[in-house]
């Protein structure tokens, strides 16, 4: 297969742990970041990867055949677009807009030229998760009938457009991929600022899925002991994913038996989430294959996030456009 020459805008806290991937996985050609102690610690631990502050060198480059965008989350629509225009594959970290018909755009471009995009919703490519998802499939939880997903944490950045958009990427989409349904319509949607201004820190959203069954989801950047757990409820068992522990990670509770757990052995634990999405990134540009979590994924995503933050909003969501998010923090 064609050897895939990968580069990366972005190095930050996140973009850090991409290059390294990508890096070991013996893809990456060029780094862009717009500050220079990014780029020297790039070119300092990576030897023989380029590193520029102009992101047109990427787009001018013909030997690169796809870009990750791991840049704040209002860039992605101009940057995914210039790149899919410039005939390159496109992995972009979720989620792909905060503007559905955005996502809309560039889920359809990606579709006409033939490329791939990918949207890093993580936890799709995290083997507990798919073994959960395989169980379900099996049928072993019986008729799933509800799902909650907390994702609890402390951020003191807070530097995007509120917690929801930074967290609930992950939450949908992987009640989506477990149960195998998508999201039909949004129930309820409420959320604060603990520091009452502009950005929610946390918030809580209720999902009807294809089916009847009903997603809640709680996401927190104040939450001092962090909690990462999804429960998904059938008629016959209930399964509990603790992302939080090394061992145990995965239980099973008898509806009927509920105070004896089995414990689920997961396959290839031990390799990095991150890892396999990268190498999945990978595995579509050489084959042409469809992403797990392609551009349609991120459009039904970002389209029920919408819905949910206009039912958290109302008329104040038009605010939120004005609102510089680093530079609120900065002044902090």
């Amino acid at each position: 297969m064609k050897e895939q020459k990968i580069a990366i805008i972005g190095c930050g806290t996140w973009g850090r742990n991409i290059v390294r991937n990508f890096y070991n996985l013996n893809s990456l050609s060029m780094v862009c970041d717009l500050d220079e102690e990014n780029l020297k610690k790039v070119t300092e631990s990576y030897p023989g990867v380029a590193v520029t502050k102009d992101f047109k060198d990427i787009l001018n480059n013909e030997e690169i055949t796809g870009v990750v965008v791991v840049t704040p989350s209002h860039t992605h629509y101009n940057l995914v677009k210039s790149i899919l225009m410039a005939g390159k594959n496109v992995y972009v970290e979720k989620p792909v807009s905060t503007v559905a018909q955005e996502a809309k755009d560039l889920m359809e471009l990606a579709e006409q030229k033939g490329l791939t995009l990918l949207v890093g919703h993580l936890l799709l490519y995290h083997p507990a998760v798919n073994r959960l998802k395989m169980l379900i499939e099996e049928g072993t939880l019986g008729e799933i009938v509800y799902c909650q997903s907390d994702r609890l944490n402390v951020n003191y950045h807070k530097n995007d457009r509120s917690v929801m958009w930074d967290l609930a990427p992950h939450d949908v989409s992987m009640i989506s991929y477990v149960i195998g349904k998508d999201p039909v319509r949004v129930l309820s949607a409420t959320g604060c600022s603990s520091e009452r201004n502009d950005i929610m820190d946390i918030t809580h959203i209720s999902i009807e899925f294809e089916g009847g069954a009903v997603g809640y989801i709680s996401d927190s950047w104040i939450t001092p002991k962090k909690n990462v757990t999804l429960l998904v409820r059938g008629t016959k068992a209930t399964a509990i994913l603790d992302d939080t522990v090394a061992d145990g990670k995965l239980k099973i509770y008898d509806n009927f038996a509920p105070s004896k757990p089995e414990d689920v052995a997961i396959d290839y634990l031990e390799i990095e989430p991150l890892k396999l999405e990268c190498q999945h990134f990978i595995s579509c540009c050489q084959t042409g294959k469809k992403a797990r979590s392609d551009g349609e994924n991120g459009y039904v995503v970002v389209k029920v996030l919408e819905e949910a933050e206009k039912i958290m909003l109302g008329d104040k969501v038009k605010q939120l456009d004005k609102v510089d998010f680093a530079l609120s923090r900065m002044k902090k």
